[in-house]
C-alpha cells in the first residue's frame, strides 16, 4: 500500500479517529531475533534456542522479544505516512498502554494496523497518538497493541 502523502502534520487533525491503514507483511526471522538478542542483552533460551523451545516452550518455536515487535512501530508508520513538509524532525515521545497477547513465532510473519487516536497542537510541535496492533500471520490474537505517541516539529 503506497503511503498516505500530508502536506505537513496539521494535515494528520483530519484522520483523527480513522484507521489509516494496514502495512505489508514483515517477515520476522530468526536471525533478526538473534541480533535483537545481542543488542539488548536479552538471551533467553525462548528466543535464541530452536531445538530447547521445539521441547520445552508452548509454542514449539522460538518466539520473538515483544520489545522487537514493539520496536518495529516507527517503521510500520513511516510505511504508512509520508509528510511532505513543515517536519524538521520527530521525536519519539513515548507510549501508552502497551501489550503482547500473542507471541510472535519466529519466521512468521506481523503486519500494522493504524489508527489515529489524537492530535493535539502544542506551542512548538504537533503530539499525535496512534493507536497500533500488530498481527501475526500465526494468530487470531493480534501479538502487540500499543499508543505511540509521536511528536513533530518544524
Amino acid at each position: 500500500m503506497p503511503p498516505l502523502l500530508l502536506k505537513n502534520p496539521r494535515a494528520l487533525k483530519e484522520m483523527i479517529g480513522r484507521e489509516i491503514g494496514v502495512t505489508e507483511w514483515f517477515q520476522i526471522t530468526q536471525q533478526r531475533v538473534h541480533q535483537f538478542a545481542e543488542a539488548t542483552e536479552d538471551r533467553q533460551w525462548i528466543h535464541i534456542n530452536r531445538e530447547r523451545a521445539s521441547h520445552e516452550s508452548p509454542y514449539g518455536t522460538t518466539i520473538s522479544h515483544g520489545f522487537l515487535t514493539l520496536s518495529l512501530i516507527g517503521y510500520f508508520v513511516k510505511e504508512l505516512i509520508e509528510i511532505q513538509e513543515g517536519v524538521g524532525y520527530a521525536v519519539n515521545y513515548g507510549l501508552n498502554r502497551v501489550r503482547f497477547p500473542a507471541p510472535v513465532p519466529s519466521d512468521s510473519k506481523i503486519r500494522a494496523r493504524i489508527f489515529l487516536l489524537a492530535w493535539k497542537e502544542l506551542p512548538d510541535s504537533i503530539e499525535v497518538i496512534f493507536k497500533v496492533t500488530i498481527e501475526s500471520d500465526q494468530s487470531e490474537k493480534p501479538s502487540c497493541l500499543a499508543e505511540w505517541i509521536v511528536r513533530y516539529y518544524a
